[in-house]
């Protein structure tokens, strides 16, 4: 994946339009367009990477992943296993550094989407998430987990005496790790849709 920075700058000058001008657009300064575009700042929001894309009259994936790249669909994420990357025909994705700085997550990633008539906790219909298979805890987040031979979204956080534990979005109690509970995946994204 090429440099977001040099992306910026070529697609501002393709839509013939200075950095003040973008700026205005997007609500930031030029000299912040300026950073931007000589990767002096790479954390860039998701909230501004959607209206950099929007002033710049491009899709946000051709922002961030620029021409000729080619593109993995929402895999359909169902309660019944087996987990949506085991299709060999599965498209991974690279995940830009720029829409999770906090997880720094290297190694495959799989976008996914709650299957029609699906209902996951911590998810709604049409949501996106980017999950990374792991069968390892990583860090306290949602993880994609078997249980009791169906898939759910759990909270997963760590004891102090090593044990794992695993909350539903509506439960006021978590459950300890037995083996009827197996780790899947971990969430490293999550993109909502917007209310229109």
């Amino acid at each position: 994946m090429d440099s977001l920075g040099p992306r910026i700058k070529e697609l501002r000058l393709e839509a013939n339009l200075n950095k003040a001008a973008l700026a205005r657009k997007v609500g930031v300064s030029d000299v912040t367009i300026s950073y931007w575009e000589s990767g002096a700042i790479r954390q860039i929001g998701h909230e501004r990477l959607v209206a950099l894309a929007q002033a710049l009259g491009c899709s946000l994936s051709r922002l961030l992943e620029g021409d000729g790249v080619s593109r993995a669909a929402p895999l359909y994420l169902h309660s019944q296993p087996p987990a949506p990357w085991q299709d060999p025909a599965a498209g991974r994705i690279e995940l830009p550094f720029e829409l999770v700085p906090a997880q720094q997550w290297e190694g495959e990633c799989y976008l996914l989407t709650p299957a029609p008539g699906e209902r996951f906790d911590f998810l709604t219909e049409g949501d996106l998430i980017a999950v990374a298979p792991t069968e390892l805890f990583q860090q306290t987040g949602l993880y994609l987990v078997e249980r009791e031979g169906q898939h759910c979204i759990r909270r997963v956080t760590q004891a102090e005496d090593g044990k794992l534990w695993f909350s539903a979005e509506q439960e006021a109690t978590a459950e300890e790790h037995r083996p009827a509970i197996r780790l899947l995946g971990k969430l490293v994204g999550r993109w909502q849709p917007a209310p229109f």
